[in-house]
């Protein structure tokens, strides 16, 4: 099965939109069905220090970053810089941040402007979660080779490219996904990874290591680190 990409309903609704909005608290539920931040938490454990600058892209409502950031349980503090199109973090989840330790600062921003800016500080962990599978294997590699200049690690959980994933859409229902998650859910099991895709496309550097692999039914994960 070849990728395909087409664009997502989520991406064009409206913020407010109640389809919208019930479409960001059903990805809250399969991330946490898909294992997703706890894959991230073991990924960011691996370093030898906790992050002092943290980058997440495509945030969308920062409740992913979130759960991470509680199962950590970092004593020093964390900055977390969150990049979205249209970030939509809610009072709620800013506070629960605050709570965490963290700080965070919210980036309006597309991420190719953003990953271009001047002067990019480098983040000691770059995280996306269900967003690479949007840009084509051209612009996904202009990406990562950006985002590999200003990183020491960079961490990927994007849907599996299977039939397999293409059967578990459906069951989204039994979760009580709406109709924007399980159209985008087709979508994006189709646009998404596997074998070794995303390392083919990340730069040719012998400072970093590669770890990628199918983890559970659905996942394709992807880890580049180095020194």
């Amino acid at each position: 099965m070849r990728r395909h990409i087409q664009p997502e309903l989520l991406d064009d609704l409206a913020a407010d939109d109640p389809r919208a909005i019930q479409s960001r608290h059903d990805l809250q539920k399969v991330n946490a069905v898909m294992g997703h931040p706890g894959m991230v938490v073991r990924a960011l454990r691996a370093a030898s220090a906790a992050p002092r600058l943290l980058v997440e892209l495509g945030t969308g409502d920062g409740t992913f970053l979130l759960k991470v950031a509680r199962r950590l349980r970092y004593k020093a503090g964390v900055r977390a810089l969150l990049v979205d199109r249209r970030p939509s973090l809610s009072a709620a989840t800013r506070e629960g941040f605050e709570q965490a330790g963290w700080e965070i600062d919210t980036c309006e921003s597309d991420v190719f402007e953003w990953l271009c800016r001047p002067q990019a500080e480098t983040a000691d962990a770059t995280v996306a979660n269900l967003f690479l599978h949007h840009f084509r294997d051209g612009e996904l590699a202009h990406l990562m080779n950006l985002a590999a200049q200003q990183t020491k690690r960079f961490v990927a959980c994007e849907p599996r490219r299977s039939r397999t994933g293409l059967v578990g859409v459906p069951l989204l229902r039994l979760l009580g996904c709406n109709d924007v998650t399980l159209h985008d859910g087709d979508l994006s099991v189709r646009a998404g990874f596997r074998d070794r895709e995303l390392g083919a496309l990340w730069p040719p550097d012998a400072g970093w290591r590669l770890t990628e692999r199918q983890r559970g039914l659905f996942t394709h994960a992807f880890v580049a680190a180095r020194d």
